[in-house]
């Protein structure tokens, strides 16, 4: 398996995608604006998807994905692309999808371990009290990508795609 990558850019910023023929491996925020890069054929259709998903065209991903991480990762990683599009949940809501709201701290963990940003949507999860909560992505970001699914327009958002 020959891992290739490329950076794109979007409106929540430059956003480094990586896999193979096997699936899509990570999507991942940059904190600095890089330099776009070929996409390589491999993840052409990601790319697609995505620019599609921030145009309001696409509401849900069919994508072959290769993520990395524990049982219990997956089983968490699962569960967020259950999260119907312009909807969030809690951190207990999800821990109980996984079988026990006792694990909220686990689910926590293992959501902000997701490597596949925005297709497994875990900018979608919020706390418990309606407010954002930790994104690895920056809240900006997770404000940003719910807002575009709320169907707000946000100025300047579509801006180059």
């Amino acid at each position: 398996m020959n891992l290739e990558s490329a950076c794109i850019h979007s409106p929540v910023g430059s956003i480094e995608i990586s896999g193979s023929e096997n699936g899509i491996r990570s999507i991942l925020f940059l904190d600095t604006e890089s330099e776009q890069t070929p996409v390589p054929t491999s993840l052409q259709e990601c790319v697609n998807q995505l620019i599609e998903y921030f145009t309001a065209k696409r509401k849900t991903f069919d994508l072959k994905l290769d993520p990395v991480g524990t049982d219990f990762q997956i089983i968490v990683w699962k569960k967020l692309q259950l999260i119907p599009y312009g909807k969030t949940i809690s951190y207990l809501d999800l821990a109980r999808m996984t079988g026990s709201e006792t694990n909220t701290r686990a689910v926590g963990n293992a959501n902000g371990k997701n490597k596949i940003n925005i297709v497994v949507p875990c900018h979608r999860v919020i706390g418990s009290n309606g407010k954002l909560t930790g994104y690895g992505g920056g809240l900006w970001r997770k404000e940003i990508l719910l807002k575009l699914e709320m169907g707000d327009r946000i100025p300047g958002l579509f801006a180059g795609l």
